[in-house]
């Protein structure tokens, strides 16, 4: 096995050791709950406003009650939290919370230092 194999193989199973207490189980529970959380990583990176509506549109094979459903219990799990826009108070953005930015910035992190 290689280095860079046996790194990675590190790497996930201490990810996996922390899922109890973490993001890590929970987006990693279908390729639907990893997309969502890459959208909303994406878009408050780049500074975009990602709506609830844009979100669950844009979700790759998952319909729309389904993605309601993964987006509430984000919330609930206090990963994001919801913003009404100023243009229209119905409107909902989704974001982030602190908590959530430092875990995803300390998982990028480990994965670039493995790459290296």
């Amino acid at each position: 096995m290689t280095q860079t194999t046996k790194d990675l193989l590190d790497f996930w199973e201490d990810q996996m050791k922390l899922s109890h207490m973490s993001s890590n189980y929970f987006f990693r529970k279908s390729p639907s709950h990893y997309h969502m959380m890459l959208l909303v990583m994406n878009a408050f990176k780049y500074k975009e406003n990602l709506t609830v509506e844009e979100l669950k549109t844009r979700l790759f094979k998952t319909s729309r009650p389904k993605s309601a459903l993964m987006i509430n219990e984000a919330c609930e799990k206090g990963f994001f939290f919801l913003e009404k826009t100023q243009d229209d108070q119905r409107k909902k953005c989704i974001k982030p919370t602190v908590n959530f930015v430092k875990e995803f910035d300390n998982y990028l992190k480990k994965l670039r230092e493995i790459s290296i």
